[in-house]
């Protein structure tokens, strides 16, 4: 009778925390299948169909089906039997209220030892939920407001275009003349979509607008 093995896809930009990563969760129960380092490896892999469980970081630029919350939306559509446990060093309740509306259970915060690793690879091979210690604490904080963490965040089309505008390096007034509306209804408009996302001031906008693709990391470079 064969061992009992969870199959792992192991996947990060930088090959050394790769190996990292291999080295503390080999044990008897977890077999690491293969490795990516970006997102069109990942789905060429995943298409092969010899996996239980991706072990992927959030940010991992320069493939062909992108990273973050996009990627993983499109794993979780085309492979809904694929369990997924992310790794990030990411901070932003905002961004971590749409990854678990999103329906990633399993999140490891790289701040965090890596032998949390091990138990979230096994909760997730079991469709149940892991958070390492930094991940839980800032989870425990969603829960004070207004529970949105269990839903999508809906952003109104108007809020999600003055956000978009504002991103990309455009002040409240120009974005007032280009939408034909006036400032100040621009500004509640950017107002209301932060406190939806749950982020307190501009730099904690542009880093979550980063991380869910609502601007390229090209384009917040030139701003």
């Amino acid at each position: 009778m064969q061992p009992y093995k969870i199959r792992v896809i192991v996947a990060d930009d930088h090959p050394a925390i790769i190996e990292g990563i291999k080295q503390a969760i080999t044990i008897s129960t977890i077999e690491v299948t293969a490795s990516a380092r970006n997102s069109t490896r990942i789905i060429q892999l995943l298409d092969k169909g010899v996996v239980d469980v991706l072990v992927t970081d959030y940010a991992m630029p320069g493939g062909e089906f992108g990273d973050g919350l996009p990627l993983f939306e499109f794993i979780m559509r085309r492979y809904p039997d694929i369990k997924i446990v992310v790794m990030t060093m990411m901070d932003n309740p905002g961004v971590l209220r749409t990854l678990i509306a999103l329906g990633v259970r399993c999140i490891i915060s790289k701040s965090d030892d890596a032998s949390h690793l091990i138990p979230a690879i096994h909760i997730a091979s079991s469709s149940g939920q892991y958070y390492s210690p930094t991940v839980n604490a800032i989870v425990q904080t969603l829960d004070k407001f207004s529970g949105c963490e269990k839903r999508y965040i809906h952003l109104s089309k108007r809020e999600a275009e003055v956000i978009r505008l504002y991103v990309s390096g455009m002040t409240i007034n120009n974005i007032a003349m280009q939408l034909h509306r006036s400032k100040q209804t621009v500004s509640s408009q950017k107002n209301s979509a932060m406190k939806k996302l749950g982020v307190g001031c501009d730099a904690d906008l542009f880093k979550y607008a980063l991380e869910v693709g609502f601007v390229s990391s090209c384009s917040m470079s030139a701003i």
